[in-house]
This record gives C-alpha cells, structure tokens and sequence, in this order.
C-alpha cells in the first residue's frame, strides 16, 4: 500500500473545543472486532479446530508467543491489567504446572514445522518469576514449538525496574531474551507516591544503563499520561528525562480510569485527575517533546527511533496492530497462553479464562482454558484491514481496498462515509477518491476516526463503559 503518511509529524493543535465535543469512550483497536464483541459460542472446540486448519493454508504462517505471568509484588494503582498481587513466589509454581499443560495442549494443534519468530511475555510482572522459574518455563516452550535461532527472532519480556539488578538482566540476555519493555510511567515522586509506584530515577537509569551494556537489541520504556496529580510541567520534566536515556521504543500511554472495572483504581482520587483539555496538552506535549528529540510518532502511543524496526515495517507497509499494540510481525498467528490470554490464529479470536480458578480447572480437564472468542466473517476481514490501515499508516487505500475485497467503496461505505463528514469539517480528515488520510491533529484522535468504520458500534452489545476515552 501507499504509506505516504506514515512519517508525517502531527502538530500538536487540537482545539480544546473539539477535545470537549470528541472525548467519548471507544477501543483502542488492537484487534477487529474488539474483544468485548467476543461469545462463549466460540470456544475451545472452535478455537482447536481453527488452528488445525491453519496448518492447511498454502503457505502456513510462522507463530508468535505470548505468555501471561499474572503475579505482582504489590498494587500500582492505575493498573487495567489481569494480575494477581502476591508475595509468595510459590504460587508461580503451581501457576507454571498448569501452563505447561496448557502449552502442551496449544503445541499439538500447530505442525511441527512452523516456527516461533517472536516470543512475550507480559504481566502481571514476568520478573516475578525467579531465574530458576523462568528457565523452566522457557524450557517447556523450546520443547513444544520450533524456536527459530535466539537473535534471529523477536524474544521480549516486561520489566518492573524494581525488582531486577545487574546479575538478573544478565540471566535474561543468557536466557535468549534481546528485547526488554520498562514500565516506568512517571518519574514524578508527587504522582509516583498517588498510584503506588514509587521507582527513583537513579535506580530506572541504572536498569536502562546496564542493559543497554549487556547488548539487548531494543529498549522499550512505557509512560502513562493522565495520571493523578500530572502537570503538563512536571510531565515534560519526566520527558526530559526519559529522552536523555535514549530508549529505542517509548510507548506514552493514555490513563483509563475505569474503578468500575479495575478495583485497584478505586484508591485514586478523581479530584486529582487532569480534565480532558490538560490531559490533550499532555499528549500534545509528548508528540512535540519526543518528534523534536528524533522520535518517529508511529501512532497511537508509540515512538521509536528512525532505524528502530517499527519505524520499518511502517515504511514498508507491513505494520500491524495486535494485543501488544504495534508489531513488526504481521505474517504471524498469535497463541496467547496463560490465564485471560488472547489468541488470533487463522480467522479466529479465542481468549483463556481470566478466573485463575477457572483456567486451573480447565487444564485439570485436560481441555483448553477457552472461554469465548470469534469467528472472523467476511466483513470483518475487510473492516479490520481498513481500521489497520488507518491507524498504523495514517490513511485507507481506497483503491487498494477495493481491489482486494471486490467492492465498490463508496457504495459498501456509503453510511460510514456519510459519519466521516463532521471529522472532515473539522480537519481530522482529507478524503479524496484515492484515499482517507488522518491530517496531522486527525493522527492524535486516529480512534475516533476508526470507529467511524466499525460495525459493532453501530449493533450496541457492548457496554460504553466498558472502553476508554478516547482522550
């Protein structure tokens, strides 16, 4: 496809009234239909069933691994995650008994030949694993699937800096990791001590330090705006920071709040929360800080240095979204393991149990811990290449779109067409007869836009509270 715009800047000048008008709830898209569309009609029968069926393809893809370790040490509360706060290292023990049944379970359904190119595990907080844990766990993988050579694939892991030091990082280089994701957030002791995630700086750029020097292949820092007690001031002296640590990747990732759904935010005073205008200028600030450093705005949340390997794939037209967020690895089916995984294999969504319980019950059965997911239809394929489309490259291919699916696109659109003219009039879109392209201040509300196309907002089903805003 023609990514023109995939390198295209945007200037940070939303007007706030339009902040005001479009701060409505909407999904992030790291898939098509979101997962709050998924049914318990589709469950692990289907899901196995797909996954032979991949194997039959003409040319079977290669795989990606996630692997969900649900422990923490203590609460942060801003956390929207599937995790389980403890201090017992023990219960990992028991949690990887079952896992390795379930990565049993999951081997059996790919041939043998297909190889793993890219490997994550995320939390929770995979460090809570001890060395001796984690080898077992890798171990157990490496076994079951075809592993492709250790710097020749994608192998990452989610780091609290807390709770790794020098020695630790040099046995995850050893264990075959070259990647490594840093949850820092704010470096703000004031907002640091509001969401209990006090983390010194000294000790944040030591972690980065020496892993730079042990030779992981990408750095990755998150930061979240929107968080309590955040000033556009005291976010740009986080910034500051963060650019002279010269991380490869920086995901800047907006704040729900949703105490309805993640108990632990209830401990955040909303009193102390920005309001949907400074929390715009946050966003604004964080594109203009990190473009003017020489970070490309991939989309989103994510930037990354001009060599870095989204920034790539994004020239080449080969980004994708999926639920890590941005990924080089669009030739692949994802098998989620761990409890409240999410696996997009062939044309099917399948997602594990989120109930430690339930998915404990479900290996004891010797069966797969599904407990609902999708069948992608025709409409679907279609809607999530254009929703793809628009938030890794900035615009939609009409004529590439129309080839590939047979349509005429005015005609198919004619009604999401019809909803795109008030974003039109307000300069978030162009539209010609070649393309719909996100103009620059479009780039910052890109959900917005996407949501424009999708079908399922239109049928309802899915509670608005149960997604974020989209500012």
């Amino acid at each position: 496809m023609n990514a023109q715009l995939a390198y295209a800047q945007p200037a940070p000048n939303v007007d706030p009234h339009l902040a005001r008008h479009y701060n409505v709830q909407g999904p992030r898209y790291t898939s098509y239909p979101t997962a709050n569309h998924f049914s318990s009609e589709f469950g692990a029968a289907a899901y196995a069933r797909e996954a032979r069926r991949s194997n039959e393809e003409p040319m079977p893809r290669s795989l990606s691994l996630y692997v969900h370790v649900p422990f923490c040490f203590s609460p942060c509360f801003y956390c929207g995650c599937t995790r389980l706060i403890t201090r017992d290292s023990g219960r990992a023990d028991s949690y990887l008994d079952f896992l390795e049944r379930e990565i049993q379970l999951q081997s059996e359904l790919f041939d043998s030949d297909r190889s793993v190119v890219q490997l994550h595990l995320g939390g929770g907080t995979p460090t809570f694993l001890s060395s001796p844990q984690l080898e077992r766990l890798l171990t157990h993988l490496r076994m079951r699937f075809n592993f492709v050579e250790a710097d020749a694939g994608e192998f990452s892991i989610e780091i609290d800096p807390r709770t790794v030091d020098f020695e630790r990082l040099r046995q995850l280089r050893a264990q075959g990791f070259n990647r490594v994701s840093f949850g820092l957030q704010d470096l703000d002791p004031e907002v640091q001590a509001a969401v209990n995630r006090v983390q010194p700086l000294a000790q944040s750029r030591a972690v980065l330090e020496q892993a730079r020097a042990l030779g992981f292949r990408s750095l990755n820092v998150d930061l979240i705006y929107g968080l309590p007690r955040q000033t556009v001031a005291s976010f740009e002296r986080t910034l500051a920071q963060i650019i002279a640590l010269r991380p490869d990747r920086i995901a800047a990732y907006s704040y729900a709040h949703m105490p309805q759904m993640f108990k632990a935010q209830k401990h955040i005073d909303e009193a102390e929360l920005p309001d949907p205008e400074r929390k715009l200028r946050l966003l604004e600030l964080t594109v203009a800080a990190l473009c003017a450093a020489g970070y490309v705005y991939v989309g989103m949340d994510h930037f990354a240095l001009p060599d870095d390997e989204l920034v790539c794939a994004q020239r080449a037209g080969t980004l994708q979204r999926n639920f890590q967020g941005y990924s080089t690895h669009a030739e692949c089916d994802l098998v989620g393991m761990g409890m409240s995984a999410i696996s997009a294999v062939g044309d099917g969504y399948a997602q594990n149990e989120k109930d430690l319980k339930a998915y404990f019950a479900a290996l004891s059965q010797h069966r797969l811990p599904v407990v609902r997911g999708h069948l992608m239809s025709a409409d679907d394929h279609l809607r999530r290449e254009l929703i793809n489309q628009l938030m890794c490259h900035g615009l939609i291919d009409v004529p590439q779109i129309e080839a590939a699916y047979g349509i005429c696109f005015n005609v198919y659109f004619a009604a999401e067409l019809e909803r795109l003219e008030p974003l039109i009039a307000d300069n978030l879109v162009q539209r010609s007869s070649q393309a719909i392209r996100l103009t620059a201040p479009g780039r910052l509300l890109m959900r917005l836009v996407a949501m424009t196309f999708d079908a399922y907002l239109r049928r309802g089903g899915a509670a608005p509270q149960s997604f974020s805003r989209v500012i």
